[in-house]
């Protein structure tokens, strides 16, 4: 459970405080530091009472207990600093008294705490919590769940919708491709038919007919027991006769590597089709197979590669199961479904005779259509709703259940239920992954969260650990690899990535957002205040949130909560979303400063702001402050106060505050839009690792050598107020930079720069005009990412481009380059992977020699440009198409795709589809209109019967035509 985790994060946090405030803490400091032992030695305690304390609730209140004393020492130690603080600004005489006071008050805070925590350790031997690693049983609870979601290859769905094609492939992938033993993963989150799938295809006709003797279904569970495993197998491949019932009782008395001995021995000369069902870790592969973990490319002692074609098929919810057990191949990712294939599911359980819906009272299909889109696409949770609805046809259930959707799928099927199924991938997490996904309960429903305000907001929680603290380059790193391993275990959804494949943009799944929910107020770990839960006359305000509530989530307006009587002195964190665009003015903001006095994260982005209060600077725990698009155009001075602060995030000011340089802890600065340019110190900011907005003339003014930990800094405004050569001298010495970002303002522009002092830069991007592209020698050596942006360069920018030896991807953008053709000579770009272009409104033809650009898997280009020597690149991958104008008939079209055979390509567009006077639907592109479709459906481009003899495969992102033949083409 998360509260193991929570407590380590508590304790950990509450050590490294001892630390850095012992100049505060001093009188109190030894009290404080035997508080944080006795709380470290609690903590070993932990992990064998949450394994008990889903089942005992005096379990659960123990470790209720423990969780409360580690927020109630983290309260005492940061209201002691603030006050602390507070005191050491008043120079009276008077204040020493005060000081006293506030000692003997805090330390008899800490001696109730650990009088309080002296009862918890007694009452830990007779709950019967024992050290770590004494004991692992598995509870009576989970004997039950697991016995109940053990899976079957004959019970098999009669209500299959939308897997036609996944079993199509995965057929292919079974019975065909190579002779050596093969594992191929079926990958997905919890519900989304991972089973049934497995189930559709180990009893497809064809493959049973390939493996007709040797097939075997195996259920793992997270509990992996390799003993049970192999005896479900050998059950299937053994008992098929009297002996060999014999053989069974023999075999039943072997030891588990026994077992696997006599199973390899079994499956050695056949070809064989084994199903491991739900395979939770790499670990329990590595103990399935028998994988050696001293050579991780050891194919295992269990499961033979007799090179005759043999399978195994593993269903897992984390694709990093799925490629450890054979990163030769591709795991298949499964899709949540369509709006039309949940419906269609839905009516297949709801509707039990099969009837058309259409045939159903309207106001049935209405609540039931309303009811689907909230399960967004997983088939389990549809299932479970169809099923229940099916037992009652009556409008009074149907609306019960709608208006109690979450409830009833919670409980619906007891242990089977879609949150019970779901909460099994939550207790499988490691302790350091579970608060970054209590975490994602605080955004709203389908919100598209911003991957890099994600990172910014675990670091300032105090999520992301480091190797070693004082390594904070370290931590964005860290909380990148925190979430990638979230989303492959399927609990985050990727919305958009970069071109280097780093995720920009994820989301969470609503039912996934739902358990984050549940477990989240389990642990106290935040509320939220909803603009559909408006407070009201009636409600008590005080009693909306806890008192020892430590975040709150707000998506009213904050006119409403402003005017909330707040009982929540310890909050943590504040985050504000879907908020109006009333302004907020000075007093609005005020209660912040005045009733959270301990806050570390607060976050106003998006929210109308007339002005930021100066009691804001009293907020010395402050470590994240977002102001971004908040209208904001001043910071108060007493900014420089918040000590703390790691994160200040905000654009568009008339100026930036000349008090920066006081936040010595600032790490992430981000400033974009500054109206002003006014002098701005910022070279007394050791920890500073990106600083993002600072002008030309205001970064020149500063020492950089002084910014040791700089990796990503983005300079805007009028270059031509700096000189070159000095400006390049204080990129130098920057010790660590690796992205640099350059954008001129509209009236200035780039003459032809001078990098190549810049040794360790490997990203640049310069936005601007350009009056001469640098030569390649001129560029940093390293460079691996370009990006020119509206530089209008007249001449071809490929020449000297392609002499950069290390560039990997380069991106030429928004008329940044005004010219009709490109050339690249033979040996261009010699490790280039990515080349985009996109908006060269005037560039007509891309002419590639023999031989260049050998390593480019990616091309991106407008449809208007004409492409030679494409055919002649072996490692493309991937070719997408944007369509920004017209296309004058379809007969151009189908030859240019024709010239590319057997390749992937992805086509873009701007458009629109309307209905003419026939009731056809026309599609237009920039208000240009391209043809008519017969139908507007998203489909392959099978449909394209000119494309298919051309063997091209196709994918088309967004509506297509599904038929556009000669019969339907139409000029402009």
């Amino acid at each position: 459970m998360a509260t193991e985790a929570l407590v380590s994060f508590g304790v950990e946090r509450l050590g490294d405080k001892l630390i850095q405030e012992a100049k505060f803490l001093k009188g109190v400091c030894r009290q404080a530091d035997r508080l944080h032992r006795d709380l470290r030695a609690m903590q070993c305690f932990l992990e064998e009472a949450d394994k008990k304390q889903e089942e005992d609730s005096r379990v659960r209140n123990w470790v209720s207990d423990i969780r409360e004393a580690v927020y109630n020492a983290e309260d005492i130690i940061d209201m002691f600093i603030l006050n602390a603080q507070s005191l050491r600004r008043n120079f009276f005489l008077k204040c020493g008294f005060k000081k006293l006071i506030n000692r003997y008050k805090v330390g008899k805070k800490i001696e109730a705490l650990q009088l309080g925590l002296l009862d918890i350790s007694n009452r830990q031997e007779a709950l019967g919590i024992k050290n770590i690693g004494e004991g692992r049983s598995r509870s009576a609870k989970n004997q039950m769940l697991q016995g109940l979601r053990r899976s079957s290859p004959h019970a098999e769905e009669h209500v299959v919708v939308g897997l036609e094609k996944e079993a199509d492939e995965l057929v292919n992938q079974l019975i065909g491709g190579d002779l050596r033993r093969r594992v191929i993963s079926l990958v997905g989150m919890g519900g989304i038919g991972k089973t049934t799938l497995a189930k559709k295809v180990y009893n497809h006709r064809q493959v049973v007919e390939c493996f007709p003797d040797c097939r075997a279904w195996a259920y793992v569970s997270p509990d992996c027991r390799p003993r049970d495993v192999y005896m479900q197998i050998i059950k299937q491949l053994v008992c098929t006769s009297t002996k060999d019932q014999q053989v069974l009782e023999m075999v039943e008395k072997l030891q588990e590597h026994e077992l696997g001995d006599f199973l390899h021995e079994h499956l050695k000369e056949k070809r064989y089709l084994i199903v491991l069902d739900d395979v939770w870790s790499c670990r329990d592969w590595n103990c399935l197979a028998k994988v050696s973990s001293n050579d991780p490319d050891c194919l295992g002692n269990v499961f033979p590669d007799g090179g005759n074609g043999s399978r195994l098929l593993l269903t897992t919810r984390d694709k990093d199961v799925a490629l450890h057990a054979d990163a030769r191949s591709t795991p298949q990712e499964m899709q949540l479904l369509s709006k039309q294939k949940s419906w269609n599911l839905f009516c297949g359980k709801a509707f039990l005779d099969h009837v058309d819906a259409d045939r159903y009272p309207p106001d049935l299909v209405q609540l039931g259509r309303e009811m689907v889109d909230k399960c967004n696409g997983l088939p389990l949770a549809i299932v479970v709703l169809g099923g229940l609805l099916s037992r009652d046809m009556s409008h009074t259930e149907w609306r019960k259940v709608h208006d109690n959707i979450n409830v009833y799928l919670a409980k619906e099927g007891s242990q089977t239920g879609v949150m019970t199924v779901l909460n099994l991938s939550y207790i499988d997490l490691p302790s350091y992954l579970k608060p970054c996904f209590l975490h994602l309960s605080l955004f709203p429903e389908d919100y598209v969260i911003s991957t890099r305000k994600l990172f910014l907001l675990w670091i300032a929680e105090g999520f992301v650990l480091s190797a070693e603290q004082a390594d904070q380059q370290s931590m964005k790193v860290t909380a990148e690899v925190y979430l990638n391993e979230l989303i492959n275990r399927n609990l985050i959804q990727v919305v958009r990535m970069s071109v280097n494949a780093r995720v920009v943009e994820c989301q969470v799944h609503d039912l996934m957002r739902e358990l984050a929910i549940r477990k989240a107020k389990e642990q106290n770990f935040f509320r939220t205040h909803d603009i559909e839960d408006p407070l009201s006359s009636s409600t008590n305000n005080s009693s909306l949130f806890s008192s020892k509530c430590r975040r709150q989530s707000i998506y009213s307006d904050m006119e409403r909560y402003a005017s909330v009587e707040h009982n929540t002195p310890y909050l943590r964190s504040l985050l504000f979303f879907n908020l109006g665009h009333e302004i907020c003015r000075f007093s609005q903001l005020d209660f912040i400063g005045k009733c959270f006095k301990v806050l570390r994260v607060l976050d106003l982005e998006g929210v109308k702001v007339e002005s930021l209060p100066s009691i804001v600077g009293t907020l010395i725990h402050l470590r994240y402050l977002g102001l971004r698009h908040t209208g904001l155009k001043l910071l108060p001075l007493s900014i420089g106060n918040l000590r703390s602060l790691q994160t200040l995030d905000v654009n568009n000011l008339k100026q930036v505050p000349n008090v920066i340089w006081k936040i010595q802890n600032m790490r992430y600065l981000y400033m974009e839009g500054q109206k002003y340019d006014i002098p701005l110190k910022i070279d007394t900011l050791e920890n500073l690792q990106v600083l993002s907005g600072i002008t030309f003339k205001q970064w020149i003014q500063n020492n950089s050598s002084k910014l040791t930990c700089l990796g990503k800094l983005k300079l805007e405004g009028r270059y031509e107020l700096v000189e070159g050569v000095e400006f390049w001298k204080s990129i130098a010495k920057l010790r660590v930079p690796k992205s640099l970002y350059l954008k001129a303002s509209e009236e200035s522009s780039f003459p032809s720069l001078a990098m190549d002092s810049c040794l360790y830069l490997s990203k640049l991007d310069i936005k601007g005009h350009m009056q001469k592209l640098s030569e390649s020698f001129q560029f940093p050596p390293n460079l691996s990412q370009l990006t020119l942006d509206s530089c209008r360069l007249d001449c071809d920018p490929m020449p000297i481009l392609e002499k950069l030896p290390k560039l990997l991807i380069l991106r030429l953008r928004a008329e940044s380059y005004l010219g009709t053709e490109m050339h690249v000579s033979a040996n261009g770009f010699p490790q280039l992977k990515v080349l985009q272009l996109f908006e060269l409104s005037k560039m007509i033809k891309l002419n590639i020699e023999n031989g260049a650009i050998p390593w480019l898997m990616q091309l991106h280009c407008p449809f208007s440009t004409r492409i030679s020597g494409v055919d002649k690149l072996s490692n493309l991958v991937e070719v997408k198409i944007v369509i920004d104008s017209m296309i004058p008939s379809f007969s151009p079209f189908a030859r240019f795709l024709s010239t590319y055979r057997s390749r992937k390509y992805h086509l873009y567009w701007d458009h629109s589809w309307t209905t003419n006077r026939n009731g056809q639907k026309e599609f237009w592109t920039r208000r240009r209109k391209v043809g008519l479709a017969s139908d507007c459906q998203t489909c392959a481009a099978t449909g394209l019967t000119s494309v298919q003899n051309s063997a091209v495969a196709v994918e088309m992102i967004g509506p297509i035509f599904s038929r556009w033949d000669s019969t339907q083409e139409k000029g402009s």
